[in-house]
């Protein structure tokens, strides 16, 4: 048996594999794993659903597992992995963007969708039926990223909206913007993202005008000050909202700090 060419599914030696590791120990493997045979081949198959109990199987030291067996070709087979996975609910964006865009091309192959770059004909509704077709699209556009991007995507560092906006950027400018979250160990926001694709499509957006962009002050890295409602209400005019309070504060520091100076000046002559 063989993995599923270039399948998005990543199978790791963590908590969840130790589970089923003792469940097969236990109970053996309940369900059967769905292979298809390899062309021009007598005896080797493609795993198309159960790369995770194949492995675990395979760390237990056994030498068969339960299989079904499916004769389609590689479009077909493409089609069957990602319905037969996507159910997890342990999959990265990343994996998810993958195993969407496999389908997609897999269904192109075939006649069954449509694309300008995954624009408005993408038949959506046939690739998910759990993601909205706005999500699907969005999630697809995440394949356009370079590898370090989806990484940061993968481990929740970049969120998913700047990093659609990115994806629109050429592998230059990308590469661009992971330079300088290497050195700034800052990410791009939403607004952020979209300002420099905005920049690109105008044929404007280089590494300066990254950098720039970037360095800005994020609206939830400002300083906030907070002070509770009641401690103010009693000293301002009946009826005050707490925005008329806001600026019944500003007012009067600011006031303070002019008397301050008006009193410094003064003492200096």
């Amino acid at each position: 048996m063989h993995p599923f060419k270039g399948h998005p599914y990543k199978v790791v030696d963590d908590e969840s594999m130790e589970e089923l590791k003792e469940s097969i120990r236990e109970k053996g493997l309940l369900n059967r794993i769905i292979v298809r045979p390899l062309e021009n081949t007598t005896d080797k198959y493609e795993i198309i659903s159960g790369h995770r109990r194949v492995h675990a199987a395979e760390l237990l030291g056994l030498k068969e597992v339960p299989a079904v067996v499916y004769f389609i070709d590689r479009d077909e087979a493409t089609v069957l992995m990602v319905d037969s996975n996507c159910q997890r609910e342990s999959l990265s964006p990343m994996e998810k963007a993958k195993a969407y865009k496999m389908k997609f091309d897999a269904l192109s192959h075939q006649g069954k969708a449509t694309s300008d770059q995954v624009g408005p004909k993408l038949a959506v509704e046939q690739i998910s039926e759990n993601d909205s077709p706005s999500q699907v699209k969005r999630l697809i556009r995440l394949t356009y990223l370079v590898p370090e991007l989806q990484q940061f995507v993968d481990e929740g560092k970049m969120k998913v909206s700047p990093a659609v906006e990115i994806s629109f950027l050429d592998e230059e400018q990308q590469r661009d913007i992971v330079d300088r979250i290497d050195e700034t160990e800052m990410f791009p926001s939403h607004a952020q993202a979209r300002r420099m694709k905005q920049l690109a499509a105008e044929d404007k957006l280089d590494y300066d005008s990254i950098a720039e962009i970037m360095s800005e002050l994020k609206p939830n890295q400002v300083e906030k000050l907070k002070i509770p409602a009641d401690s103010v209400r009693q000293y301002a005019p009946r009826g005050s909202t707490t925005k008329d309070m806001e600026n019944l504060l500003i007012r009067l520091a600011r006031e303070n700090y002019e008397r301050q100076c008006r009193l410094r000046d003064d003492g200096a002559r």
